[in-house]
């Protein structure tokens, strides 16, 4: 008798690399001769933006930028001078293996910065910037969905899995000048830039995937007046649209865009100090996904001869699911004395994101590091601009999914209010929106291979078509047939049962198949 399997390969998500890496940033500037001397240093501030990567083989490399701007006052001067520096470093990252279209993220974060003057035109910066990195990958296993032939039995789940992913890229170049209010004064530098990409919109079409979003902007700028040199926050959004090509993308796909900020460079415009020019480049990270369903076996045995069964464990990645959960954190910021004068504005950035299951497993309790910066004038009408860290911890329940899994957390600032209570004291209030994307792998235990001995039969204890078999409540069917050597269907057919269990402990009469 023949005897014949069908195979499946199903796609397993694996882990194939994480780590962090650390890069020390060093800056040694003399400053030029049309800067003043410096007086007073008022801030640095480091941001680290991964500009591009690659995988050759097991060797990941990728492209560090740290934009640098440093903030002092001349003697004499209340107006701000800003020294902006670049540095560039290539890194490589050993993977330890090599796979066929990795997932990879990358997310660098400036750790600590220490700067001074060492003399009136000489300054000197020491930092750190540490970068994270996972690469996932797909590891494919060939499985049995199917047998027949020698009195075999199956065992079959339902198995949904992603069966195709796609990968896409884009670099998105937008510019424009931003005309001041009237009642704002000319801009004669820029002090502060924050930028971040929203949400964005998005719609497939055969082969293509178009792309609507915009940018949000926040920025200080100083302005010399006549009165001494004032510090103007300014906001604005730049809409972006783009086409991109994704080869094979269709309707049955879940698309997932992730932009990323790599520059934006503002300016006062050389011709109009009332406007503002910005230039920015957006990465978009285009991600689709198509799930499949397949019957695969998880168990068989033969009835009439012995056969051996090879199991193994699978990951089968499901379509990731995006839950945002919106929150507000409260601080204080200065009390007493210790309140600026005049506040020109107050921003937050949230650092060292952590993230862990709670005890119960049915949320995921996020924490981290707020930092509040802020802009504002002193009793002595100095421009001062100091940082203040605040811890917080969020618990967000979790979607429903079958297994515990890994999520990825993304903490965004969407606003900050500010305002002085009436004893006194400076508070700011953050409107927060994380975005948490589970991925949910399922573990599967699975029959891989099926071997049966043809030579010999089975040996039973007797010569009987039927045998009495006293179940227990909640035993399985399954396990009932297994352990005589007959069929389940045989087994519910005579028994007139229903379902997979059997539902309270009663005498069976277990029909032998042969």
């Amino acid at each position: 008798m023949d005897f014949k399997t069908t195979a499946e390969t199903i796609p397993a998500a694996e882990n194939i690399y994480s780590g962090i890496q650390e890069q020390t940033i060093e800056l040694d500037y003399i400053l030029p001769d049309y800067y003043p001397d410096i007086f007073r240093l008022v801030r640095c501030e480091t941001v680290p933006v991964i500009t591009g990567y690659s995988v050759i083989g097991d060797k990941l490399s990728y492209e560090l930028r740290c934009d640098i701007r440093i903030l002092y006052c001349g003697e004499g001067s209340r107006s701000l001078q800003s020294v902006e520096q670049h540095q560039t470093f290539s890194r490589t990252a050993d993977i330890g293996k090599s796979c066929e279209c990795p997932e990879i993220t990358i997310i660098p974060k400036s750790d600590h910065i220490n700067f001074r003057a060492v003399n009136k035109r000489r300054l000197d910066m020491r930092g750190a910037v540490s970068v994270k990195i996972n690469v996932t990958g797909e590891n494919m296993q060939e499985v049995i969905s199917d047998a027949e032939g020698m009195n075999i039995q199956l065992r079959k789940t339902p198995v949904r899995f992603a069966s195709q992913k796609l990968t896409a890229e884009k670099i998105v170049n937008i510019s424009d000048d931003v005309s001041l209010s009237q009642t704002q004064p000319n801009a004669d530098g820029i002090v502060n830039v924050r930028c971040r990409a929203l949400e964005c919109e998005k719609k497939t079409v055969s082969g293509k995937l178009l792309v609507k979003g915009d940018i949000s902007v926040e920025l200080l700028y100083s302005s010399n007046t006549g009165e001494g040199c004032a510090i103007e926050p300014l906001s604005f959004t730049l809409p972006y649209s783009q086409i991109v090509d994704f080869d094979g993308l269709d309707d049955s796909f879940t698309c997932k865009v992730t932009p990323e900020i790599l520059t934006c460079e503002v300016s006062p415009t050389a011709d109009d100090p009332h406007k503002i020019a910005c230039e920015a480049e957006v990465r978009l990270i285009c991600r689709a996904v198509k799930t499949s369903s397949v019957m695969l076996v998880t168990d068989a045995f033969s009835t009439v001869y012995p056969c051996d069964v090879a199991f193994s464990d699978i990951n089968a990645e499901q379509i990731p699911v995006v839950c945002t959960e919106n929150f507000t954190h409260t601080a204080v910021l200065a009390e007493g004395d210790s309140v600026p004068k005049t506040v020109y504005a107050v921003w937050c950035v949230p650092k060292n994101i952590n993230s862990r299951l709670s005890d119960d497993g049915k949320s995921l309790v996020i924490s981290g590091m707020l930092t509040y910066s802020m802009a504002a004038e002193d009793g002595s009408g100095a421009v001062i601009m100091p940082d203040r860290d605040e811890a917080f911890e969020k618990n967000i329940l979790l979607p429903e999914i079958s297994e515990t899994p890994p999520a990825n957390v993304q903490i965004t600032v969407k606003d900050v209010s500010y305002n002085i209570t009436s004893d006194g004291a400076l508070t700011a209030q953050t409107e927060i929106s994380a975005e948490i994307t589970v991925t949910d792998c399922e573990n599967i235990h699975v029959v891989t291979d099926i071997v049966i001995n043809d030579a010999e039969r089975k040996k039973r204890d007797g010569d009987y078509a039927v045998k009495l078999y006293f179940g227990t409540e909640n035993e399985k069917i399954w396990d009932i047939a297994k352990r005589c050597s007959t069929s389940v269907s045989a087994i519910m057919e005579e028994n007139e049962l229903v379902g997979e269990k059997l539902q309270s402990g009663s005498m069976l009469l277990i029909p032998i198949v042969t």
